[in-house]
């Protein structure tokens, strides 16, 4: 029960926050913006209500696998730490109990992300790459006519990766299986650390809003509680977001980092400090709305699961 309901909230939490998606990896990873409406404005004078969308049908393809996977993987082990700690599954789970099954749940859905957040980010800025590459030609005044009447040279090239299946196919072919996992390292250390986080302040939350006489919270504290979990949770996964996002946007054109150690350092050396917290507030804006929805979704299909199955 507990991965299909994961399954479903997942989801209807993408429909809600993919666009704020967008905007999040441009503004890591294009420092030409200055912030979340320099990026809103620009990408819809260029690509209009599209560019919002950019890859997002690899994920609703594969955010109900993961989700389901994420969901289950924190209520299965967390089931088997308290049987293992209190020899019952049934037992109220202390707050370690919950933390280390969230870190778990982080971890296991890193091999499943890491190649479809690869074919995401690259969808989301091969916009931009376009424009940086023929940006030389075009602001050259001086530049000779060209002598051939057939105007294929001077042709602005289409995009590299016409969709998620081409993009996948291509890095696979062009960078190999490692393409695949490139940025896996800082998302290992994003999802593990967040996903701890989230489990644990929402089953906090939901405690501190039950009302007196009952064992759960009603829609408004589920509501509330699945907001605050995943501003919580991005608060702390944005420094590490922001490398993956970075490491795993270089695969096009010349490759400028070496590794997770090399992108920080690099990143910090050219921007700041600052830089490890780009898209912050937009991602805590994207997240309240994204996890009320989730974690609502999540808890009405699993009482109408319960309800039909007892």
């Amino acid at each position: 029960m507990e991965f299909a309901a994961g399954a479903i909230g997942g989801v209807c939490g993408v429909a809600v926050g993919y666009p704020l998606d967008t905007v999040k990896v441009r503004i890591q990873t294009e420092p030409k913006y200055t912030g979340i409406w320099h990026c809103v404005r620009d990408t819809y004078r260029r690509e209009r209500v599209w560019g919002f969308y950019r890859g997002l049908s690899l994920p609703v393809c594969t955010v109900s696998l993961v989700s389901s996977v994420s969901f289950g993987t924190y209520r299965h082990c967390l089931a088997h730490v308290c049987r293992f700690r209190y020899g019952s599954a049934d037992t109220k789970p202390a707050k370690m109990d919950i933390t280390l099954s969230g870190f778990a749940s982080g971890l296991v859905r890193v091999f499943l992300t890491s190649p479809t957040e690869v074919a995401k980010v690259r969808l989301q800025t091969q916009a931009q790459k376009q424009t940086q590459q023929r940006r030389p030609s075009a602001l050259g005044p001086s530049a000779a006519p060209p002598t051939c009447p057939a105007p294929a040279v001077g042709r602005a090239p289409g995009p590299k990766y016409r969709g998620p299946l081409h993009c996948l196919a291509s890095v696979a072919r062009e960078e190999g299986l490692r393409g695949l996992y490139k940025g896996s390292s800082a998302l290992l250390f994003r999802d593990g650390h967040s996903f701890a986080t989230y489990f644990l302040s929402y089953a906090v939350l939901c405690e501190q809003l039950t009302p007196a006489g009952r064992s759960r919270p009603d829609v408004l504290g589920v509501l509330v509680a699945g907001g605050c979990a995943g501003v919580l949770a991005w608060a702390v996964a944005t420094p590490m977001d922001v490398i993956k996002s970075r490491l795993q946007a270089d695969g096009q054109g010349q490759r400028r980092y070496r590794g997770l150690l090399h992108c920080v350092v690099t990143s910090v050396r050219e921007e700041g400090p600052r830089v490890l917290f780009k898209g912050l507030s937009l991602n805590c804006c994207r997240a309240f709305p994204v996890n009320m929805v989730v974690f609502v979704t999540y808890e009405a299909v699993l009482r109408l699961m319960q309800g039909l199955l007892s």
